[in-house]
Formats: C-alpha cells, sequence, structure tokens
C-alpha cells in the first residue's frame, strides 16, 4: 500500500521522524467488530513516532467492519507481518474473534517476540486466552475485570485506575486507555522528551464533561443498566476465553 503523498502530511513525517530514524514497527490487531475508540490512540500517538510503521493485522486484506459502520481495510495479513514488531496492540474485538483458532497462535507468537504489548478493554481477555496473562499485573474494562483471574491473572486491579504496567505488557481500560498506554510505551521506547511532545502534538487533555464515566462515579441505576447490558456479551468472552485458552495448552 502506497502512503499518501501530500505535502502537508509529507512535511508532518519529516517533523516527527529523522531521516536516519530506525523503523519503529507497531501491529494493530483488527477484525469484523473490532472497536475503533480502543485503537484510534494508539494509532495516532506511534503514527507520529519516529520511524513508526504501522501495520493494521488480519488475516486477509478485505475491508473489516469495525463496530459500528467503521469500515477499514487491513494493510497487513499475518502470514505478511514482520517476524519482529516493537509493539503489538489489541483494541476490543469481539468474542467471536477468541474462538477464531488462527487468531490466538498468531498473537501468542507475536507477543513473545515483541518488545511491548498493549491491551485495551476486552482486548485484555484475548491477551490471556492466548497465555499472556500468566502471573501478571493488569487491568481490563469494568465488566471484564472478573474474568482475569480466570485467565491467570495474579494481581487483578480495578477499572478506573489508568494503565497498569507489568514489564512490557501495558493494559487498560476503553477509549483514553489506548492513548495513555500508548504514550507510556513511547516514554519506555524513545525517553520522556518525545512522549511529551507527541502528547502536545495531540493535545491530548481529556475533560470529562459528566465525570460518569468510571462507574465509581456513575449513578448506581446507570451502572446496574450498564451491567445489564453487557452482561450476555461478558459471558461469551469469559466462555471463549477460557477454553481457547485450554486449546492453546493443551
Amino acid at each position: 500500500m502506497i502512503p499518501t503523498n501530500l505535502p502537508s502530511l509529507n512535511h508532518l513525517r519529516s517533523a516527527t521522524t529523522p531521516k536516519d530514524a530506525v523503523p519503529f514497527r507497531v501491529g494493530i490487531l483488527i477484525a469484523p467488530g473490532f472497536i475503533p475508540m480502543d485503537m484510534a490512540g494508539i494509532q495516532a500517538v506511534f503514527g507520529a513516532a519516529p520511524g513508526a510503521e504501522i501495520h493494521l493485522l488480519w488475516k486477509t486484506s478485505e475491508a473489516v467492519e469495525g463496530f459500528p459502520n467503521w469500515w477499514t481495510l487491513p494493510t497487513t495479513t499475518f502470514a505478511d507481518c514482520p517476524e519482529k514488531l516493537d509493539v503489538l496492540a489489541v483494541p476490543m474485538l469481539p468474542p467471536e474473534i477468541l474462538s477464531d483458532p488462527e487468531v490466538i497462535p498468531f498473537i501468542a507468537e507475536k507477543a513473545a517476540k515483541a518488545s511491548y504489548v498493549i491491551g485495551i478493554c476486552n482486548g485484555v481477555l484475548l491477551l490471556g486466552a492466548a497465555g499472556i496473562l500468566k502471573g501478571r499485573r493488569a487491568t481490563a474494562s469494568y465488566n471484564a475485570i472478573p474474568t482475569l483471574s480466570s485467565l491467570g491473572v495474579t494481581e487483578v486491579v480495578p477499572s478506573g485506575n489508568g494503565t497498569i504496567v507489568d514489564g512490557n505488557l501495558y493494559t487498560a481500560g476503553p477509549g483514553v486507555g489506548s492513548f495513555e498506554a500508548a504514550l507510556l510505551v513511547t516514554e519506555a521506547a524513545f525517553g520522556r522528551q518525545i512522549a511529551e511532545l507527541l502528547a502536545l502534538v495531540l493535545e491530548y487533555d481529556p475533560h470529562p464533561p459528566f465525570n460518569t464515566g468510571n462507574p465509581k462515579n456513575a449513578s448506581r441505576a446507570d451502572v446496574a443498566v450498564f451491567e445489564a447490558m453487557m452482561a450476555p456479551l461478558e459471558s461469551e468472552y469469559k466462555r471463549s476465553a477460557l477454553v481457547a485458552l485450554k486449546t492453546a495448552e493443551a
């Protein structure tokens, strides 16, 4: 795929990437039903990082629909993925993807070689299905938290506590978690100065309008509706993740 050749964007690329920059390869798993907001921050932060190569990974090069109606072309198939990624990132994907026999082995293989691994929202459960969370400290989205211990997490951190870092593993809740995990990986990979500059370039400065994005601050009535809404989905996530993990261990 040929990058867009526009003078304005070429200037932006040259401003963030010196000519001698070493390639920094970022793989983001997408699939039918992926949640765009959980990968947008990863793409935005690393897209401006020195030497950035963004690989939107899927089994084929056919367009997939992010939920809802966010059609996206994968840029790199599993077969063509670089042998080693600097960053492997997994946003929220539907539970059916955890049952895909091609996805879990691919993620397990690439995570074992990646310098940094990021899981966002229920994407953390996919990492767990691949055996990556065993013996680790991690968090996830609010409704996914109860499943983490079943996937080998030794310290489950409740949602709403920001990005949790355990070695090269970065896990976070949805939405802003993708920006914050990516910025922390940028700091680890390139240093604080570049991470702070990219935060400024993106003008990343959240101001929650209602302050109800954390169940601790939301009304009990809203939390009850939220939990009931997500319960069937989370049940399927848990079932799929545990089956996939058992298969991977066999």
